[in-house]
C-alpha cells in the first residue's frame, strides 16, 4: 500500500433546538468539515486520508439561564466506498463517533433512534468525561448503504455565558471518530484508523441569557 488511503464520508449533523420554550427560534445553516485520518496499515506504516463531511446544523440563537436544550444528532444516508486508491475495501468496523457536551451546560439524558444497515448489533451511545460516543461493532460491507442513528441528547444551560457545538477530536492521538478498515490486497489487511476535524469549526453559538 504505497498511497494514503482515501475515503469519504458524510457523518454527523449536529443541531441544537429549543425545548418547552426557553430558548429562540432556531436557524439553520450547513457546513463542511474536512477530517484530517491517520489509517495505521502494518507493514507499510501509516496513511494519510482526508474525510469529508456536511452537516446541517441547527441551534437557538439563545436560551435562559438554567433553560432545557436538546442537541439532536442526525446523520444523512451515506455508503461505504467501494475502492480507495486501487485498492478494494472489505469492510469497515468498529465504528466510534464523539459528540462533545458543550461547555456552559450539564447533560441531562441521550436516546438514540433509527439507523440502518449498521451490522447485526444495535448502536450505543455512553458518556463520560464529557463526551458522548456514538458506536458499534459493524461490519459494514465496502459499497454498503447505511445510515447512523439519530442521537437526541438533553442538556440544562449553565448560568452565563455560551454553548458552542463542534465535533470532537484535535489530533491522531486524541481523535473524534476511529474505526478500522480492512483492506483486500492479495490478503485483508486491517488498518486502525484515527480522525480529527482540520480545522474545527464551530458549528453554532448559543448565547445564555
Amino acid at each position: 500500500m504505497k498511497s494514503a488511503l482515501r475515503k469519504t464520508l458524510t457523518t454527523a449533523a449536529i443541531a441544537v433546538v429549543p425545548l418547552c420554550a426557553l430558548a429562540s427560534p432556531a436557524s439553520a445553516a450547513a457546513h463542511d468539515v474536512t477530517l484530517d485520518c491517520q489509517a495505521n496499515a502494518p507493514i507499510v506504516g501509516p496513511q494519510q486520508a482526508t474525510l469529508n463531511q456536511t452537516a446541517d446544523v441547527t441551534a437557538p440563537a439563545t436560551v435562559a439561564p438554567g433553560g432545557a436544550l436538546t442537541v439532536v444528532v442526525d446523520p444523512a444516508p451515506n455508503n461505504v466506498p467501494g475502492e480507495v486508491s486501487g485498492y478494494k475495501i472489505k469492510e469497515i468496523k468498529n465504528f466510534a463517533l464523539e459528540i462533545p457536551i458543550p461547555a456552559n451546560s450539564t447533560f441531562v439524558d441521550a436516546t438514540l433512534s433509527g439507523g440502518s444497515g449498521l451490522g447485526p448489533t444495535p448502536p450505543k451511545i455512553e458518556v463520560a468525561n464529557g463526551v458522548g460516543t456514538l458506536s458499534f461493532p459493524g461490519p459494514l460491507a465496502g459499497g454498503a448503504a447505511f445510515e447512523l442513528p439519530t442521537v437526541t441528547v438533553n442538556l440544562t444551560a449553565g448560568q452565563s455565558g455560551t454553548i458552542e457545538t463542534k465535533l470532537g477530536g484535535t489530533s491522531y492521538e486524541d481523535p473524534g471518530l476511529t474505526f478500522d478498515t480492512v483492506v483486500t490486497q492479495l490478503i485483508d489487511i486491517t488498518a486502525p484508523t484515527a480522525c480529527f476535524p482540520n480545522p474545527s469549526p464551530v458549528f453554532t453559538t448559543t448565547t445564555i441569557g
